[in-house]
This record gives C-alpha cells, sequence and structure tokens, in this order.
C-alpha cells in the first residue's frame, strides 16, 4: 500500500490533494492513503473560526468547508490528527474519533485504527506541563489548553502493543539526537536553545515512542523536514508508571511554547535547500514544490528493533511537506500494477478494549482520579477485550472466510453527518462562538460500547 503523509495543513486541502495528484502524474503511481499530522483546521463556517486560538490574521475559512458540504471530495482516504491551530469545537464533537468529512477521519483526541490491517495510531495537540494532569471537560471553554494533551490519553495510548505508524503534531522529546542535529539547527537556527536546553519536543511522546517501539512516527509542528532512526533495546518496560522520557536534565523544567515557532520564523527565515518550482499562469494558484530528485519509496518496513522518525513542514511553496512509503499489506499481492489498493478502514479491537477499560478515569471533575498501575491496566484491558470480543459485531472475515472476533467496519458504525451549518447559513451572529452540536457518531461510538456519552456539552454530564 502506497501511503502518502503531510505535515501541517493550515486548511491548505485543495493544493495538498493536488500535490498529490502531480506526484501520482509524475512517478506513475497511485497514493491508497493520506496521513496528515495536525493543524488540518477543519473549519466548517465562520463561528467555528473563533474557536481557533490563532491571531485574528490567521483566522480564515480554508477549503475545508468545501469538503464538508459536499462541494468537493476527498480523492483519497485521508487520516488526520489535530495540532494546536484547530477548530477545538468540532474536533471535541468527535473526541473518540469520527467523519470530518466523507473520505476524511479524524483519529480523536487519541486513538488506533487499522487501514486493511496495518495499525494506525495517533495523539492530537502538544504538550504543556501544566495541562498534562488535568481533565478535560473542565477546560472545555479555553481556546488554549485544549489542544494540550493529557495523562488520560498518554495512559491509554501506552497500553497498545505493536504498531506500524503512530502520528502526532508535537515532535517527540530529544528526538533531534538521534538524527543530523546540525542540519536541523542549520536549517533552523532559532532552535538552538531549546536542543541545548532539552525543551524541544514533548516528554510524553518519547516515552511512547520508547514504550510502543512503532515501525514508523510522523510528526509536523515544527515547520520543518527532519528525519531520524531510533534505535530500541530489546527489553520490556519493565514499570507500571507512565512511560516518559529519561534524560539527563531536570524534566521538571520543560516547558513547550504553543504558537511561537510561527512568530520566530518569520524573525529568522529559515535557511531552505534550493527546489526547482512550477509556475503556474493563475495568480490565485498556489504554487507547490517539485522535488529535484525524487527519492524511491522505502519499500519494506524498517526492522521491529527501530523506528524511523519523519518531520515534515507545512504546505507553502519550496517546502517539505509530504512524503510518499510503502507499506505491505496482506491484500497487496492482489492489487495489479497501476489500480489502488482499496483501504478498508476498520475499528482496532485492542483499543476498544482501552477505551472500555479507562472510560471511568474519564474524569469530569477538576481532580484527576489515581490511575491504576500499569500491571492492573493491562489485566483490565485484557478482560475487556474479552468483551469486545463477544458484542462488537463482526461483519469482517479473513481469507478463509473465519469471522473476525473484535473487527468491525467503521463505516458499519459511523457515518458522515453534517452537525453543523456550512459558511453563509450559521446565521448573523458569524463573530461570536459557536453552539454546541452533539455529534451523532459520538453517540454510537459509545453505544457500541455500552459507555456513557460524556462528551456531550448540552447538557449537564459532569455530575
Amino acid at each position: 500500500m502506497k501511503i502518502a503523509v503531510e505535515g501541517c495543513s493550515h486548511g491548505a486541502l485543495n493544493a495538498i490533494y493536488q500535490h498529490l495528484r502531480d506526484l501520482e502524474a509524475r512517478h506513475n503511481y497511485i497514493v491508497d492513503l493520506l496521513l496528515m499530522c495536525g493543524d488540518f483546521q477543519a473549519i466548517r463556517n465562520h463561528r467555528d473560526m473563533q474557536c481557533m486560538a490563532v491571531p485574528q490574521k490567521y483566522r480564515q475559512l480554508g477549503d475545508f468547508h468545501k469538503y464538508y458540504t459536499g462541494e468537493k471530495t476527498a480523492p483519497v482516504l485521508t487520516i488526520v490528527i489535530g495540532g494546536n491551530h484547530e477548530a477545538s469545537n468540532y474536533m471535541s464533537e468527535l473526541y473518540h474519533g469520527g467523519w470530518l468529512a466523507p473520505n476524511i477521519y479524524f483519529l480523536g483526541h487519541a486513538g488506533c485504527i487499522q487501514v486493511n490491517g496495518i495499525r494506525i495510531a495517533g495523539a492530537s495537540g502538544i504538550f504543556k506541563s501544566n495541562d498534562f494532569s488535568l481533565d478535560y471537560l473542565t477546560d472545555h471553554g479555553t481556546m488554549r489548553s485544549i489542544y494540550h494533551i493529557r495523562e488520560f490519553n498518554v495512559r491509554r495510548l501506552s497500553l497498545l502493543s505493536s504498531l506500524d505508524i503512530f502520528l502526532s503534531h508535537d515532535w517527540p522529546q530529544y528526538i533531534e539526537r538521534h538524527g543530523d542535529t546540525q542540519g536541523l539547527l542549520c536549517r533552523k537556527p532559532f532552535f538552538r536553545q531549546d536542543v541545548q536546553t532539552g525543551n524541544l519536543g514533548s516528554p510524553p511522546l518519547m516515552g511512547l515512542l520508547r514504550t510502543l517501539k512503532p515501525k514508523w512516527w510522523f510528526s509536523a509542528h515544527l515547520h520543518v523536514r527532519f528525519q531520524a532512526t531510533v534505535q530500541h533495546e530489546q527489553t520490556g518496560t519493565g514499570s507500571n508508571s507512565l512511560p516518559m522520557t529519561s534524560p539527563p536534565q531536570n524534566p521538571d523544567e520543560i516547558a513547550i511554547a504553543d504558537d511561537d515557532f510561527d512568530a520566530v520564523e518569520s524573525q529568522n527565515p529559515p535557511i531552505e535547500y534550493s527546489r526547482l518550482q512550477t509556475t503556474s499562469h493563475n495568480p490565485d494558484q498556489i504554487t507547490l514544490e517539485e522535488e529535484v530528485t525524487q527519492l524511491p519509496p522505502i519499500a519494506c518496513r524498517p526492522q521491529p528493533s527501530m523506528t524511523n522518525f519523519l518531520a515534515l513542514d507545512k504546505c507553502l511553496p519550496n517546502r517539505e511537506f509530504m512524503e510518499v512509503i510503502d507499506v505491505p499489506t496482506t491484500s497487496d499481492e492482489s492489487t495489479m500494477p497501476g489500480q489502488r489498493c482499496v483501504p478498508k478502514l476498520t475499528f482496532d479491537p485492542e483499543w476498544l478494549a482501552i477505551s472500555r477499560a479507562f472510560h471511568p478515569f474519564f474524569s469530569t471533575r477538576r481532580r484527576q482520579a489515581d490511575y491504576p498501575n500499569e500491571a492492573t491496566a493491562r489485566a483490565m484491558v485484557a478482560e475487556e477485550m474479552e468483551w469486545v470480543k463477544s458484542n462488537v459485531r463482526n461483519n469482517e472475515v479473513d481469507s478463509s472466510g473465519v469471522p473476525l472476533p473484535g473487527i468491525r467496519t467503521i463505516l458499519d458504525c459511523q457515518t458522515f453527518v453534517q452537525s453543523a451549518p456550512g459558511p453563509g447559513s450559521e446565521g448573523a451572529q458569524k463573530n461570536q462562538q459557536p453552539p454546541w452540536y452533539t455529534n451523532p457518531q459520538t453517540t454510537v461510538f459509545c453505544d457500541m460500547l455500552d459507555i456513557q456519552n460524556v462528551i456531550d456539552f448540552s447538557s449537564d454530564n459532569r455530575a
């Protein structure tokens, strides 16, 4: 399966999909799946813009509303996570994940799904130490803190078994030490202080990388392409505590700024390698980069003992914002050359079990209840896995026609619905905060798992 990965989107869906089509035409291949690493900006109408923590000049509708209303359709199955520049109200509606638009699926604030058997997990948002241990519901009204990853979701993700791909917006802390640090600082010299002090990246994400050992890890956020390889020791976690980085510096001094990188970039323009640009006679068309030499797709998975990390830039001219890789699947043998591998999106049964096991710890109070230790948590997940196998309706079978326990096609449960009006239909008060919309996709997800839907701010569920 050919998978394209894109960095920060910033609402430029038309340009991103056009660039994907250009790559397909130039290299004579077909991309089966697109992964997007945050700052997606799923803005449905003008009132959604009031839920974005960005300067006023950056509050723009972008392209997403055209895909939301059906004016356009995503040409390839697209899976996205959230960043720190989002319409937080819409992504809150789909806390557990769901269709943002036809053929565009949001993994949720944390989640794991399967595409033709490839396990893809992700974490939305960025790290901020002050908000890490807080509950989610208390801070619903704060546009900045809602983007900050919570300990609740890191603990849930840490219980996953072997993964193929992990998506994050933030970089894992110290990841620059596993690649060409000097090359990074040549392109982004204003990173130097954070690199020297250990303040570049997210401590809990590096903990997850070390614990989960995914074959691939993709990030965005810092608006630069950077690759690294993390070698893993062949040992278990050996700990009942939350997986975190163990740096030589003092971890209590870590503090990541939310929105400073865009401002710093304008003052310190990065050193970019020369690129060959296409030209367009349409002044409104975004000029996209054309790579002088296209590296061949990586044809096999990295070894299980290492993680290939790649961060990508934002969609702008002369920026390295997209990469195409090959990932084998069990269905690849039946795909003829030049044909698209039909992607099949299914729930991941282990993630469903984790969601059930940790639902009682989804705090609706300011003080987070104590979490179980790792051994207890894994026992709880094992028990819930039996529930998932028995109660999540199976409609998937293996190559021999045997039902796959707990595997359910996502479209069999969740289907896209417009929960809010598109632009021009949101009423006269365009500059006011939108009302809360309870999304039916969240309701049916909770019904499937027989858990209470606490992601409903239209009524007080915070007892």
